[in-house]
């Protein structure tokens, strides 16, 4: 971005919409064209109460203020900390209008003026901000000048910040989405993404994240084209404008001119005609050349992709991600509210296999509920089993909800970052008392008790997993994070998510490891990671003795393409001369000429 002006666009939007086409460009997470009307995330006004604070609660009034103050400062100050992780002049600008932000926020005329009309006015904190917003405004866009044009608009975002943190109104973002919306945002959580509704969201794309963040995957599971990275673009787009979003090559394009428009739409088709071919495979086993059959089932974030997955002829859920049931919310689910949605999904199932993985929350996944205190490292925090051990009666809501819905048909239990032996033996102590409990309440369980399964995620449970596969009915390789922390990778932090490497020689020798253990112990083993559902794996991780993987639903049908071009002893062949290698590159060029040479 080239000046100021355009600095302050960055989140706020901008005063003056571009006329002409601009290209940005950022990267793809989730393939796909998407072309609809942009959508500015969080531009909105909160409706603001007013009334009169007794003299006798001012005090509090002004604690009350001074903590959403305090509440800005620390949203402003994230903002802050990953703005100077981008690279280039857009971070540069980005960061020094964040530091005309926390400049508002400490000591400005701004807050002088709301502290005044609490104490004179006695206005609540609430319309004291807006009528001292209001009064800054006036004076600043009587004056015919751009510059401070700008200002008005940075002074009104800290007041929107300021107003959403004093009203704590329940945040719905996109209840009032316009058909075919296209979303543009700071940044997406995947507490954001799970309310996106794909039959009125056409694709996002926002400032921060990265390719193999919990959103992008979530933008992949609900066949969302998605872009992140995109420094300027929340100046460059005006709401209502046309937008395109091109997930794979990673770019958003604002006001496209006719010609644009009409090559996109083009090449939509051609997408979706391709789509459509692939769909043919739905009912068509998928089985190597050389006779092997492969087992490909889906990853379900949200129920709502149940019928997607159901069409894309998978062989079961090989990891149902329970967050959902957690997020945008600030209770718990009961016992019977989870019993309900798992036992629809096994019905929606027929007979094919569930696989629940416990509760996974920390890192970028917030699941307000639950209280939990920040962590100064949530990815290595009180997350996954070691919350559901810490505070059991979460863990019991949950194993009781699914054995009562493997009553009604095939269900397993995936135990998420599992590192010890311990975890192992403490889990099928409280499974065997909630199975006691549900018995003596006269409910129906599943007979025999589900599978219970570990996953190999942490660095520490893939070197343990021979001791582990005698305790595991079953073992699910989480390639995702398995990767990022043997390689100390966040990500979802746009400025390291180059470095996120699943060829590593030392990610790929963990799966090995795993995976042999498994076989070993003659447990089934699966990969349930994102390399799963990337064709270009697959030779690779059926090379290393995985048959059965779990994706997306909207990847199935071109990796079972790809499985039934795949001669498996050539594949394996391949992977021997792969695993002595010490180099990433010439790890991804034995595979890529492997690939190339199959067609």
């Amino acid at each position: 971005m080239g000046s100021e002006q355009d600095a302050a666009s960055a989140i706020t939007g901008s005063l003056h919409p571009p006329a002409e086409e601009r290209v940005f460009h950022g990267l793809g997470v989730s393939p796909g064209v998407a072309i609809g009307v942009a959508y500015l995330h969080n531009a909105g006004n909160v409706s603001v109460p007013e009334y009169r604070v007794p003299a006798s609660r001012l005090d509090d009034e002004r604690r009350r203020f001074a903590e959403a103050v305090a509440g800005a400062q620390g949203q402003i100050g994230k903002l802050q900390a990953r703005a100077r992780d981008l690279a280039g002049t857009g971070g540069e600008d980005l960061g020094y209008l964040l530091d005309a932000y926390q400049q508002m926020l400490t000591g400005s005329r701004l807050l002088r003026g709301v502290e005044r009309r609490i104490a004179e006015e006695r206005l609540n904190a609430e319309a004291a901000v807006q009528r001292e917003i209001t009064d800054i405004l006036a004076s600043f866009l009587a004056m015919d000048d751009a510059y401070l044009a700008a200002r008005a608009e940075d002074i009104r975002e800290v007041g929107r910040r300021l107003v959403r943190n004093l009203t704590k109104v329940p945040y719905k973002p996109f209840s009032l989405l316009p058909k075919n919306a296209v979303v543009l945002a700071e940044e997406l959580t995947p507490a954001d993404t799970a309310l996106l509704d794909p039959r009125r969201v056409s694709g996002f794309a926002t400032l921060l994240g990265g390719g193999a963040s919990h959103t992008a995957i979530m933008a992949r599971s609900l066949g969302l084209p998605a872009v992140v990275g995109m420094t300027g673009i929340m100046g460059g787009a005006r709401s209502g404008g046309t937008v395109i979003i091109d997930g794979g090559k990673g770019l958003v394009i604002a006001d496209p001119r006719p010609a644009t428009l009409a090559e996109f739409r083009r090449r939509r088709a051609e997408i979706l005609r391709g789509r459509r071919r692939l769909s043919l495979l739905r009912k068509v086993p998928a089985v190597t050349l050389d006779g092997a059959a492969i087992h490909l089932q889906a990853n379900l974030e949200l129920p709502g992709e149940i019928d997607a997955v159901l069409a894309s002829g998978a062989a079961g859920i090989g990891l149902l991600r329970s967050e959902f049931l957690y997020m945008n919310r600030d209770d718990l689910p009961s016992e019977d509210e989870q019993y309900a949605v798992f036992s629809q999904l096994v019905h929606r199932l027929d007979g094919l296999p569930l696989t629940i993985r416990t509760l996974d929350v920390g890192g970028e996944k917030i699941a307000p509920g639950l209280g939990l205190a920040t962590s100064p490292n949530p990815a290595l925090g009180l997350r996954a089993i070691r919350l559901a051990l810490k505070r059991p009666v979460i863990l019991e809501a949950q194993l009781a909800a699914v054995l009562r819905a493997g009553a009604h048909g095939p269900v397993r239990i995936l135990l998420p970052m599992v590192c010890t032996v311990d975890e192992m033996l403490a889990v099928r102590a409280i499974l065997d008392s909630v199975v006691a409990d549900l018995k003596r309440r006269g409910l129906p369980i599943a007979t025999p008790l589900p599978p219970l399964g570990a996953m190999i995620e942490v660095p520490g449970a893939a070197l343990a997993a021979d001791a582990l596969a005698w305790h595991a009915d079953f073992f699910a390789i989480g390639t995702n994070d398995l990767t990022q922390y043997t390689l100390a990778i966040d990500r979802a932090d746009e400025s390291v998510a180059h470095l996120y490497n699943p060829l590593h020689p030392a990610v790929l020798r963990l799966v090995q490891f795993a995976t042999e253990a498994a076989l070993r112990a003659r447990i089934p083993v699966s990969v349930c990671g994102e390399i799963a559902g990337d064709p270009r794996f697959s030779a690779l991780l059926l090379g290393l003795g995985i048959r059965d993987l779990s994706m997306s639903a909207g990847c199935i049908p071109m990796v079972k393409q790809r499985i039934r071009g795949l001669d498996l002893v050539a594949a394996t062949r391949r992977v021997r001369v792969i695993m002595d290698q010490s180099d990433s590159a010439r790890i991804a060029q034995l595979l890529d000429d492997f690939n190339a040479a199959a067609g």
